[in-house]
């Protein structure tokens, strides 16, 4: 979607778009003929708000690509994730409200188990808790050479690592093997100008290595893995190319940091439930046009390969429906950023589930929501980018074009 001519037909209105995200909600059967998490979920709200919406499968980035959590939520928002792309690491730095400057270098970082042998064990030791997380990061965070490596945890394993010197480039390689049973990779520059900091990021990670080994010997976080290298970068504000106040209401730093990129206010959730998200919604209704609301515990399940898990979490989500519906928006979209079968452990490729509701959508009649319901919804298989244009349009909130 060409942006500029977007930004032409957007016209205010009086209406309001909520968009559900259940993060990594696409799944798979975990045998043949067998139905997927969110089809084996008993979701008699989720089913009656299908049958009054548009249903489709999204497509985060293109065809056979798995995405993280960046481009898929980039996707969702109506970006074109390969134009517009983001380093794991600032999402991270940004979620904490970590100042990123303009020669900042911010990565991803994991706690890790590495065996004696040399191969990762577990990319997200054991996911240790964030209170032991935050010690170790004070440990990590020094200077090397002329540069200031900062380092602090996001939650559990997860570490946000900023980079603050001169004459850094972020066109580095990343160090997780992205599976276990493989060794961290070394980190190598992909320009002339990116030498520095692969260089320096090296000798990071060894430096950990050597810290973690001493401090916690008999601890599963025993080393760091390092993914997601990048600068702050320069992307269109989402309330300026779509004429919305948007709102963000995400518990995970992450998502704030995405929201917070783009361009959309952050909401402080009481609490780190899901029923305090819906309670967030509820109090901020009359200040937004636009409230994306995010839900991590479906792409946790999934990544833990915790089937029922991820059921249980999408049947919450259907049972504070009605909280939703009460509030009375304009239009509804309930979607993913990506696909995480607990069958396989993580992200995958596949289209993930999405309907579209509102009172002018030409409703499917399909009263289920899951992926073999949405593959027979008239959205089809359609980009993730082109779902806010269509929930634009249903809001009443796009002027006929040629006029």
């Amino acid at each position: 979607m060409d942006f500029n001519f977007l930004q032409q037909l957007v016209t205010p209105a009086q209406t309001k778009i909520v968009m559900l995200i259940l993060d990594g909600l696409g799944g798979l059967p975990l045998e043949l003929g067998g139905k997927t998490e969110l089809e084996t979920a008993r979701t008699p709200n989720l089913d009656s708000l299908a049958a009054q919406s548009i249903l489709g499968l999204s497509v985060p980035v293109g065809p056979g690509i798995t995405v993280e959590s960046g481009p898929g939520h980039l996707g969702i928002f109506g970006y074109d994730p390969i134009q517009y792309r983001i380093g794991r690491g600032v999402l991270e730095a940004t979620g904490l409200d970590l100042d990123l400057g303009p020669n900042d270098i911010a990565a991803r970082g994991n706690y890790c188990s590495v065996h004696a042998s040399g191969v990762v064990t577990d990319r997200r030791a054991g996911r240790i808790p964030t209170e032991v997380s935050r010690k170790l990061s004070k440990l990590l965070t020094t200077q090397i050479e002329d540069v200031q490596f900062l380092v602090e945890t996001v939650k559990e394993h997860r570490l946000a690592i900023v980079m603050r010197g001169p004459g850094l480039g972020s066109a580095v390689t990343s160090s997780d093997p992205q599976k276990n049973g493989l060794p961290p990779l070394p980190i190598s520059a992909l320009n002339p100008d990116s030498k520095k900091t692969a260089r320096l990021v090296n000798r990071f990670v060894e430096r950990a290595r050597k810290i973690l080994a001493a401090y916690t010997p008999k601890q599963a976080a025993n080393m760091i893995l390092v993914r997601g290298i990048d600068h702050y970068p320069d992307l269109p504000a989402f309330p300026q190319v779509f004429g919305l106040r948007a709102a963000a209401i995400a518990v995970n730093p992450t998502y704030r940091g995405i929201a917070k990129l783009v361009g959309m206010q952050t909401l402080p959730v009481d609490g780190g439930m899901v029923t305090d998200e819906f309670t967030t919604l509820e109090k901020n209704w009359n200040e937004f046009d636009f409230f994306y609301l995010h839900i991590k515990n479906t792409d946790l399940a999934g990544e833990d390969g915790d089937f029922a898990r991820k059921v249980s979490v999408i049947e919450e989500v259907d049972g504070l429906i009605p909280r939703l519906m009460a509030l009375e928006p304009d239009v509804i979209i309930v979607s993913g950023d990506h696909s995480t079968p607990a069958a396989l452990k993580g992200h995958s490729w596949h289209p993930v589930p999405t309907l579209v509701y509102g009172k002018y959508v030409r409703a499917d009649g399909i009263a289920e929501f899951g992926e073999s319901a949405c593959r027979r919804g008239s959205l089809g298989v359609l980009p993730a980018k082109n779902i806010m244009p269509i929930a634009l349009a249903n809001a009443q909130r796009l002027a006929k074009f040629g006029g």
